[in-house]
């Protein structure tokens, strides 16, 4: 197995942690194929997220894997006028990582870190083990402490829809 800045660090760092390898489609590279190829659930499956913020900072969030990103509530809770998400040209630049393969552990700038409140809610969660084909498992509190991560609501609300159904 190849060790990544995000298994390096967690390693000195003796954060408990299980390195997780699947076979990487590059076509696929989404969370919902990640959880298809660990055979995890979907729920359990973060996917890193790079933005900018107005002054061209780094804010990375982490959502679960069906989920969308609300920008509006990420800007209210990390207190920025606006965010945007990073270019893909400029991801490897700015965090040391590709598509498919980011993490919120190692990245190579300072940045903010939030993770929507899931998390919490399962006894471990998945996230990128900086490279495609490598999923880090981890208790999300320790991850949470680790990275110094604010938690919150940072998903878009699923509008749910009455539906008559005739017979």
């Amino acid at each position: 197995m190849k060790k990544t800045n995000a298994i390096r660090e967690l390693e000195i760092h003796k954060i408990e942690h299980k390195v997780i390898e699947y076979e990487v489609d590059e076509e696929h590279l989404d969370a919902v194929s990640v959880a298809l190829k660990t055979n995890e659930d979907i729920t359990r499956v973060f996917k890193t997220l790079i933005l900018l913020n107005e002054k061209r900072e780094m804010v990375v969030a982490c959502v679960p894997g069906m989920e969308k990103l609300d920008l509006k509530k990420l800007a209210k809770l990390s207190n920025h006028k606006r965010l945007e998400m990073l270019p893909m040209k400029e991801l490897l630049s700015m965090t040391g990582y590709v598509r498919g393969g980011c993490s919120p552990v190692g990245i190579k700038k300072r940045h903010t870190t939030f993770i929507h409140k899931t998390a919490l809610d399962n006894k471990t969660i998945l996230v990128s083990g900086g490279l495609r084909g490598l999923q880090i498992e981890i208790e999300p509190q320790k991850l949470i402490d680790y990275l110094k991560m604010i938690v919150g609501d940072i998903i878009e609300d699923v509008e749910i829809k009455n539906i008559a159904i005739s017979d």
